[in-house]
């Protein structure tokens, strides 16, 4: 592969104009590289060097980059002149909303955002509206958005998070500074998988809602145990509290019902964002009707706010109503092809690394997986934290890079397989994994 020069140039540009080069800093590697393009399953960067991609644009890009059904309902919608109105409902967005609630069953009615972010936040107020409780639960390893209740505990290190423990809550340990101390106060982090923690905490506080994604995927691929989701359903019913699962990055890349409709929990409130329009940014709050309405509740003192210029714009609306035709359609048969894919690739990943002298756990969820350097299967963050081998992940990562395949390279980063992906992208993927796992 050639040296990035080209991508560090580029970099060295935008510092002088931006903090960081990048606009959103999360996206900032070692080694630094500037995509230039993006198709179908491949990646290109502004040296000419090509890769498989699963990084797909942290998980987004589910049917794969520059899918050209999804291209052409955008190009459509241009040139119609269905621009941004600024008034008045649209025939978009209610065409989007009647084909997302017949797809997702649990989703009486919604409210469209432009990212999974803002629509975590309204999912939030909703809670403290309704249940009129300010303190809320959320998950060591999770990732809920970038604001102030929940820019918290995502990858910390140990003394950040707190030693481990099934009976209690950790410290807050904020993502950012600007985050005024009192919301530290109202912000209760436990372990996924730990139902006494969650009961711990709602003994001692009026908890408004239970916020996790129902597959911990910011640290991989961390699966419920049995009765997990079920238990936090029945604690929240008990305590009066509202279970709301961020399903920005389950949502529609295992089913088109959402995670929620394989684990079989319905949740009070969901939000969705990423594969919902393949990388065009929307997100979605929905749930049921009585929960939904305070946006319009008669009584101001109850009414939550939704508001943005950009909600809906229509070239993202159109995007997004394309990628769920896409998805139930039963010519393309999306989630067959993809647990093909998957399949094929958790298989050879147990032949390969059977062979190396060293844990290894393969997790995956349909088309998304992540290699852990441990022995067992992750329960938590913790289990992750003290179990996982994160130098040997981070060279792994870096040498698959250099050898044309492109997921994240930071440790326990989840992959993605898109739509777009093939045999034998899969197969040469395998390959390249042998070869590399030789030279390290």
């Amino acid at each position: 592969m050639q040296e990035n020069l080209k991508s560090a140039e580029i970099l060295q540009r935008n510092e002088r104009w931006i903090p960081g080069g990048v606009v959103s800093l999360n996206r900032k590697t070692a080694p630094n590289i500037c995509f230039v393009k993006g198709q179908g399953s491949r990646v290109f960067d502004a040296d000419g060097n090509e890769y498989i991609d699963y990084q797909a644009g942290f998980a987004a890009s589910f049917l794969g980059h520059n899918d050209a059904d999804i291209n052409a309902a955008v190009s459509k919608t241009l040139s119609e002149q269905q621009v941004l109105m600024g008034a008045g409902p649209t025939l978009l967005e209610g065409d989007f909303a009647k084909l997302f609630c017949e797809s997702v069953p649990n989703a009486e009615s919604i409210q469209i955002t432009t990212t999974g972010s803002e629509a975590t936040y309204h999912a939030i107020r909703i809670a403290r509206a309704v249940t009129k409780r300010n303190h809320i639960i959320v998950m060591q390893g999770g990732y809920n958005g970038w604001h102030n209740d929940v820019a918290c505990n995502v990858i910390s290190a140990l003394q950040d998070a707190g030693e481990y423990t099934n009976k209690g809550e950790y410290k807050f340990d904020s993502l950012s500074a600007g985050v005024p101390q009192d919301h530290s106060k109202l912000v209760h982090v436990v372990n996924y998988n730990d139902l006494d923690s969650v009961a711990y905490v709602m003994q001692k506080y009026e908890v408004a809602c239970i916020l996790l994604e129902p597959l911990l995927q910011n640290i991989g691929v961390v699966k419920p145990v049995a009765g997990y989701l079920e238990g936090l359903r029945k604690l929240a019913d008990e305590n009066g509290s509202l279970l709301i699962f961020d399903e920005v990055k389950t949502g529609f890349r295992h089913a088109l019902g959402g995670y929620q409709s394989i684990c079989g929990v319905k949740p009070d409130l969901s939000t969705f964002g990423k594969a919902v329009a393949n990388g065009y940014p929307l997100g979605v709050i929905a749930g049921k009707k009585k929960y939904m309405d305070y946006f319009v509740h008669p009584e101001k003192e109850h009414r939550v706010l939704i508001a943005g210029t950009y909600n809906a714009f229509p070239l993202t609306t159109a995007a997004a109503i394309a990628t769920l035709e896409k998805l139930k359609s039963p010519h393309y048969k999306v989630y067959e092809h993809l647990e093909h894919l998957g399949t094929t690739l958790e298989k050879g990943y147990r032949e390969i690394f059977s062979k190396l002298d060293k844990p290894v756990y393969i997790a995956r969820q349909g088309s998304a997986f992540c290699v852990y350097f441990m022995e067992h299967e992750p329960l938590n963050y913790h289990d992750v934290l003290l179990n996982h081998d994160f130098e040997f992940d981070t060279t792994y990562r870096k040498k698959l890079i250099q050898h044309g395949v492109f997921n994240f390279p930071a440790p326990i980063k989840q992959g993605s397989i898109s739509f777009a992906h093939t045999l034998k992208d899969i197969e040469q993927t395998l390959d390249i994994t042998e070869k590399v796992l030789k030279l390290i």
